[in-house]
């Protein structure tokens, strides 16, 4: 195919943002796309096959439009116009930006920044009860409490209650120094860290203390209704079906349930079933409850932590793909 190029005009105040530090931006859309970027002044020249232009022009239009509209453009950002160029998808990451959740305390907004997060906070908001599922960074939580936090502010819910299995990780919690708050702390740490990013210190003490938000382990909800809550249960890979079946018929009336979970990452012990797996199986006709499998396309933190997740997971595939050719032969040696 013969080579050709296009031009594009660049707001100079956007240049910076939209080509990453020392234009690594423009270098990673080069390499993926194999096309030549030049820039002069306010203006850009994208060089090379017809086809592969359009997909560059299209995803620096997209850039430059995110940046107008306010945002810091990141490396995330350009990866994902990059995989979505792939299936000309390229408008829908103008189209997950508009969706705004609720902002920070320090006024950064809090919204999807992918199709899979933007379908995850569509079954947050349609669904009474919603299982979020996938790998580490993908926003399970963190959408989950934005979600919850914007919930009690519109007086839809009462009260938060935000919960998670202490699983004991290789130390028994009797063996740690403190009362039995500071024990369970470091296993609340994560959903701590989201309230007070997204709520202030203060208002979350305000609130704690007037009973209104409940950080507590899961061991706490036994023997109680949830009534007009919006509940999160965090690291659900860590239950047992016991604990997973006791936490369900907790839930009362005006309440909505989000249970976030990494069937990849369990810390139970041998030989036990995962509540959350068992959950996944025996709900799954239910149709007021959402499942929603986010993927690492759907990592949002270091475009490194993407590359893990996807590299574990294609050994996962082959370590699996191994066992059962392994199996096979045990079979086959037995007849």
């Amino acid at each position: 195919m013969s080579l050709t190029e296009m031009t594009l005009n660049i707001p100079v105040e956007h240049m910076a943002n939209v080509f990453g530090q020392f234009d690594s931006y423009i270098k990673k859309i080069e390499r993926t796309l194999n096309v030549t970027v030049v820039v002069r002044d306010d203006s850009m020249k994208i060089l090379g096959e017809a086809i592969n232009i359009k997909s560059a022009s299209d995803v620096f239009l997209k850039l430059i439009e995110l940046s107008k509209r306010g945002n810091e453009i990141t490396e995330q950002n350009v990866d994902y116009a990059l995989s979505l160029s792939e299936t000309n998808q390229e408008g829908a990451i103008l189209e997950i930006d508009k969706e705004i959740i609720c902002h920070t305390i320090n006024g950064k907004p809090v919204k999807p920044k992918t199709l899979g997060q933007q379908n995850y906070v569509k079954e947050i908001r349609d669904k009474m009860i919603v299982f979020g599922i996938g790998p580490a960074g993908t926003g399970k939580t963190y959408l989950a409490m934005a979600m919850a936090i914007t919930a009690f502010k519109n007086e839809e819910v009462n009260r938060i209650i935000l919960t998670r299995p202490a699983i004991e990780a290789g130390e028994k919690l009797g063996f740690l120094p403190g009362d039995l708050q500071s024990k369970i702390d470091p296993y609340l740490r994560p959903l701590y860290d989201a309230l007070y990013q997204i709520m202030g210190a203060e208002s979350f003490q305000r609130n704690m203390e007037k009973g209104l938000i409940e950080v507590a382990p899961l061991a706490y909800m036994r023997g109680r209704t949830l009534d007009n809550a919006f509940i999160i249960l965090d690291e659900a890979q860590n239950t047992t079906p016991a604990q997973m079946k006791m936490f369900l018929t907790r839930i009362g009336f005006g309440s909505k349930v989000v249970i976030t979970g990494d069937a990849t990452q369990k810390d139970l012990a041998p030989g036990v079933k995962s509540g959350l797996d068992v959950a996944l199986r025996v709900l799954r006709k239910v149709e007021e409850i959402g499942v929603c499998k986010l993927t690492s396309q759907d990592v949002v933190r270091h475009p490194l932590v993407q590359k893990i997740v996807q590299a574990y997971d294609e050994y996962e595939k082959k370590s699996g793909a191994d066992k059962k050719t392994v199996a096979g032969k045990k079979k086959q040696g037995l007849r």
